[in-house]
């Protein structure tokens, strides 16, 4: 019996008091909770439901929690029901019920974890987000890592989800790009302190430049720079669009904010946001008053010579994701942009959405690698910059994304490529896969002695009660919830700390219950009880590190 199961019997058993007038309630609620207690003595799982209807029931909560005790008793898979404390109800399953779990996994294979929880959501998931001047480094590596999961966490619990790239192809910096890739196509060196790109990539990607358009530094100097400009921009987007898809990261929307100014969605940002009644002029410019929503200064959309500001194409663009029809709009940051949260929700706010339910900021912190003890440095203009590829080759594709999603990004993290590239226990990625791994090898040796786990009409759910398959079920039981809250809390890492702690139950199970056969012995119904146990626990762990970007190898 899965916690959905269970909630549905507590569920009917409420609707059924009503029914036959042992309970007097206006309305039902449409879902019931049941929660795993803290405390396991006190049964599998434990709901408030009593205490929630008391008031709306005019009974005394204990006195409803018993009235419910008694009916429970009787539903078949339930072996045992208490009343505690001022009217919570613990449940104890039967054995047969709570193995039951097992093979519905199984069949579930795929779709096990997943769930309707937001199917109301349309969300637009925008995250690493770059200048197309130069590759991507590590800090956007994290949020490739943790957005693509995020994404996956969020369609698993129902939502429909665009995954966007905001390309930061506007501006000066642009400029800037051109007129770098022309001197060093010309020979000459990058000075210093104007604000141009000095990486050594710069180098080799004019060089690559002419080679495919050897004409360009024979054009006068104006015209040199706006082609390298447009031939640098295609060729370093392109670059970024390969490393994010060899990093299982992809994206549904490219959005280039060039194409805000051309199509006039900026110019027309202040006459759209004056409509809510929080533009105001002075000193000849456009200003949004965003400290009537709680932001620390009001922002300013057009200066005093007319010219555009920055936060106006950021209005703009949000204004756009709410025209195609996105909510909540979700912006993942790095930590240099902690300031942008509350002038982003003041600004959502002044376009008269409500900044709690459409729009969300989430802030990352800062990452660095280290190898041999010593930092991997990082500077992005000198040329000893950490890329997303340097990431790759140095740690893999797995360990990097599994790393980089385990830890919150709340805190600042340390990526130890020594540690991450080590095939032992204390790699967290390498424990987890290696669980995986370890129930493929016990399949392919029980194929060896020619057994499997037979069909559903084979399977004893009720032989399955050892302690160790009765933590493991308890589990294996938490999945979807750990989906569902994972995604609602925006918190990856929760998933990959679950899958740590199902390893480690499983490594108990195998180590504590024969799956196999000893020598000479005929395979028994238990064997077989405990081969779905163990599908069952593959089944998890390889859609858990599915949820994080991560492979499920059948050998390691």
């Amino acid at each position: 019996m899965t916690p959905e199961q269970l909630s549905q019997a507590v569920l009917d058993t409420v609707n059924e008091a009503v029914a036959d007038g042992a309970l007097t309630l206006t309305a039902v609620p449409a879902t019931v909770t049941v929660e795993r207690p803290k405390n396991r003595d006190h049964g599998d799982y434990a709901t408030n439901v009593a205490l929630q209807l008391t008031k709306a029931a005019g009974m005394p909560p204990r006195a409803l929690a018993e009235l419910l005790a008694e009916r429970l008793r009787e539903v078949e898979g339930i072996a045992g029901v208490d009343v505690a404390g001022p009217g919570f109800l613990n449940l104890k399953l039967a054995a047969g019920a709570a193995g039951e779990l097992a093979k519905s996994i199984v069949e579930q294979g795929a779709q096990y974890g997943r769930s309707e929880t937001f199917a109301a959501q349309i969300v637009n998931l925008e995250f690493v987000s770059a200048n197309p001047t130069g590759p991507l480094h590590l800090g956007h590596t994290r949020w490739a890592a943790v957005g693509d999961a995020l994404g996956r966490l969020l369609e698993a619990a129902g939502a429909d989800v665009t995954r966007e790239f905001y390309i930061n192809d506007a501006g000066n910096q642009m400029n800037n790009f051109g007129l770098s890739l022309a001197l060093r196509a010309n020979g000459e060196e990058v000075p210093s302190g104007q604000g141009l790109y000095e990486g050594a990539y710069i180098k080799d990607l004019a060089q690559a430049i002419l080679e495919e358009h050897p004409v360009l530094t024979q054009l006068p100097q104006e015209a040199q720079v706006e082609a390298f400009r447009t031939a640098g921009y295609k060729t370093q987007l392109r670059l970024q669009q390969e490393s994010l898809e060899k990093f299982r990261t992809h994206f549904d929307v490219w959005f280039s904010e060039k194409t805000l100014h051309e199509s006039g969605a900026v110019e027309g940002v202040a006459d759209r946001l004056a409509e809510q009644g929080h533009v105001f002029e002075q000193d000849g410019a456009v200003w949004l008053r965003t400290t009537d929503f709680g932001d620390d200064k009001d922002r300013v959309i057009v200066r005093s010579n007319g010219e555009r500001t920055y936060f106006s194409a950021d209005c703009a663009y949000y204004l756009n994701k709410r025209d195609r029809g996105y909510s909540p709009c979700i912006y993942m940051l790095g930590a240099d942009h902690h300031g942008y949260v509350g002038r982003l929700k003041a600004m959502a706010a002044c376009s008269g959405d409500d900044p709690e339910q459409d729009i969300e900021v989430l802030i990352g912190q800062f990452v660095k690698m280290v190898k041999d003890g010593e930092e991997v440095k990082l500077s992005k203009r000198t040329g000893n910059i950490v890329t997303l590829d340097d990431v790759i080759d140095l740690i893999g594709v797995d360990a990097a994304r599994y790393a980089l999603a385990r830890s919150s990004v709340d805190n600042e993290l340390v990526l130890d490529v020594d540690l991450l590239t080590s095939q032992k226990a204390e790699n967290p990625v390498y424990y987890v896969q290696y669980a995986h791994s370890r129930m493929a090898s016990v399949k392919r040796n029980a194929a060896e002695l020619g057994f499997d786990k037979g069909t559903a009409e084979d399977f004893k759910p009720e032989l399955l009660s050892h302690p160790r398959e009765e933590a493991l079920l308890a589990a294996l039981a938490e999945f979807p919830r750990v989906i569902a809250q994972a995604a609602g809390l925006r918190k990856v890492h929760q998933v990959a700390h679950y899958l740590e702690d199902m390893a480690k139950k499983y490594h108990g199970f195998y180590t504590d219950c024969r799956i196999l056969p000893l020598g000479e012995d005929k395979p028994s119904d238990l064997n077989r009880a405990r081969m779905w146990l163990a599908e069952a626990t593959q089944t998890v762990l390889r859609n858990g590190l599915d949820l994080l970007g991560v492979s499920a190898p059948e050998r390691m």
